[in-house]
């Protein structure tokens, strides 16, 4: 093998990973990445599991990104390790998918007439002159992804035949056949293919290249099968990489794929050398095709799922032996803890997992926000000190999901996600500020009961009114904005002008009471302090509700939203409705 050789080998091996990444990437663009969703909501049983891994999979073309995936399912407390482990089998399967991709460049090769047409460099170019069309005239998105996924293919053909032509001459060559001799000893064949896998981080690329070797006209069935099963073994290396760092159960769900694909090789392994001591078989000096490759590829891999899935709960109690639990995870922050940054490369899991963690702050707001007003005159010091923690933990929620979103927006998102994100920014900001407010209003409580403040009838009535009115607006802002409801969200600036009315008028009451001598500084100071919170909490309810009606309409901010609405005959009406229902 010459120098020249070596060089085009290479060359090769450049231009089909790429063609192999490009086609993987842009088929899970095209299937949608909602592929992720669909992953996570639809895995009840072993069965159904093995069966979504396997298309997954041979849609992203990549069981470590799935399993990868998988193991961030766990991480995050959105799956099981049972369910993992059905899932990663299907994986295994699945990848097996690429191979019979590959084996299309070859079926045309050699042939006349018409079937030239089927032979690698016609497939190749024609695919490629398709597929750069597509991406230089179509004005959609989805189809340049299609272009893209043709010009992947076209590449990942270039590829194959340029390995195939570069190796060609080995056929020949005795330290080359003598190399692939020796991988007839199964260990040293194993090892081979789990090392060679390891190294390039796909199982799928580490088939494409034993399959341009196999044209060579050297490699036997024998001589397949444990380098076929060493590739099982090392595809599972980047998925325990993706696993640093995580919890326990997701080691576990990493640590499946190895255990999983080292049963499964033993297994295979078993069947075939075992059987062929007693039955002597003679297909075993068999010499294998690209095609004939990607078959018994597929083969070793369904007779390893197959003679293990029905022993699931069995593996899962060998990782439960060798990864040990940890009973750090702290309840109120579980949704918060999934925020896997895995999942940044599937924006919709991540968006809904946002969703999910942005929904759980927003309760948790409005539960302290009522406490914290049913304190005022019934203080308690044990309710203030889990409203302090909760504001803490909300104050936590605020960061880890701003940090998440700034990564998140960074991403290649559309154009409804781009606005779903920005929303969530500016909404976790106004959530947390209430939260502030929540505890300041709680603060007030203590100080009433401390300094033995009381207010006089009119401003306890005045109060209570304000009050139920607070709360009929912040109940109002968190469902409308947990359910994306505009309808809901409509009616929250209304009754924050109708509050805004409220607490001027009792300023200005509470001016004529100080006058009179009704009320005195100390107690005037603390109600000052409490209507100016609430005017404050309404203020953010109002701009959390703007955020979703902007979701689905034009992007306004605070002033100009405030200007168009009061224009409108519903929001006068709404104004109507709840001046009558919280007069003073």
């Amino acid at each position: 093998m010459t120098l020249t050789d070596v060089i085009k080998l290479l060359g090769g091996v450049a231009l089909f990973l790429f063609g192999m990444t490009l086609m993987g990437d842009s088929l899970k663009k095209v299937a949608g990445s909602k592929l992720e969703l669909f992953l996570y909501k639809l895995t009840g049983n072993t069965v159904k599991g093995i069966l979504l891994g396997t298309g997954v999979t041979a849609v992203i073309q990549s069981s470590s990104a799935t399993s990868a995936m998988v193991v961030g399912f766990v991480n995050s407390g959105m799956m099981k390790v049972k369910q993992a482990i059905g899932i990663i089998m299907g994986a295994i399967i699945g990848t097996s998918i690429t191979g019979w991709v590959i084996s299309l460049s070859y079926i045309g090769n050699g042939s006349k007439g018409i079937f030239e047409l089927l032979s690698t460099s016609s497939l190749a170019s024609m695919v490629g002159v398709i597929g750069i069309l597509l991406i230089m005239t179509s004005k959609k998105r989805k189809y340049r992804n299609i272009g893209e996924i043709l010009m992947g293919f076209a590449v990942l053909m270039v590829g194959m035949e340029q390995m195939s032509g570069s190796v060609s001459g080995l056929r020949n060559d005795p330290n080359f056949l003598a190399l692939f001799t020796s991988f007839n000893n199964p260990l040293l064949g194993i090892l081979a293919g789990a090392g060679f896998t390891a190294i390039i981080q796909s199982a799928s690329a580490a088939v494409g290249i034993i399959q341009a070797l196999s044209t060579t006209g050297v490699i036997s069935l024998s001589m397949s099968i444990p380098i076929l099963i060493g590739i099982a073994i090392g595809a599972s290396v980047p998925v325990i990489i993706s696993s640093i760092g995580a919890n326990a159960a997701a080691k576990k769900s990493a640590l499946s794929y190895l255990i999983v694909d080292v049963l499964g090789g033993t297994i295979v392994s078993v069947l075939f050398y075992g059987g062929y001591m007693i039955f002597k078989f003679s297909f075993a000096a068999m010499i294998l095709n690209p095609v004939s490759l990607a078959l018994v590829n597929t083969i070793i891999r369904v007779i390893m799922v197959v003679c293990l899935a029905p022993f699931i709960g069995f593996l899962e109690k060998i990782v439960n032996f060798f990864v040990k639990e940890n009973n750090e995870d702290d309840a109120e922050l579980a949704e918060v803890k999934k925020l896997e940054e895995r999942f940044l490369a599937y924006p919709p899991l991540a968006i809904e997992n946002v969703s999910n963690a942005v929904n759980a702050m927003a309760s948790k707001m409005l539960n302290i926000l009522f406490e914290s007003i049913d304190m005022i005159g019934a203080y308690d010091d044990n309710k203030f000190e889990e409203i302090s923690k909760m504001e803490e933990i909300i104050d936590e929620y605020e960061d880890k999901i701003n940090f998440y979103l700034t990564k998140l927006s960074k991403r290649s998102l559309s154009g409804y996600q781009s606005r779903t994100v920005g929303r969530y920014l500016r909404s976790i900001s106004d959530i947390e500020r209430i939260s502030d407010h929540a505890l300041n209003i709680a603060q007030c409580a203590g100080k009433i009961k401390e300094d033995n403040i009381e207010f006089t009838d009119q401003s306890k009535k005045e109060l209570n009114i304000l009050l139920s009115a607070i709360k009929e607006v912040s109940t109002h802002t968190v469902d409308s904005f947990t359910a994306n409801s505009v309808e809901l969200s409509y009616e929250v600036e209304p009754l924050e002008e109708v509050i805004d009315r409220i607490c001027d008028h009792m300023k200005e009451s509470h001016i004529e009471r100080l006058q009179k001598g009704e009320c005195n500084i100390k107690s005037g100071y603390i109600y000052n302090d409490l209507l100016t919170n609430f005017e404050r909490v309404s203020d953010h309810c109002s701009n959390i509700a703007i955020s979703t009606i902007g979701l689905y309409q034009k992007e306004l901010d605070a002033h100009t939203y405030e200007i168009e609405v009061a224009k409108e005959d519903k929001f006068k009406e709404y104004v109507k409705k709840y001046t009558e229902m919280y007069k003073i």
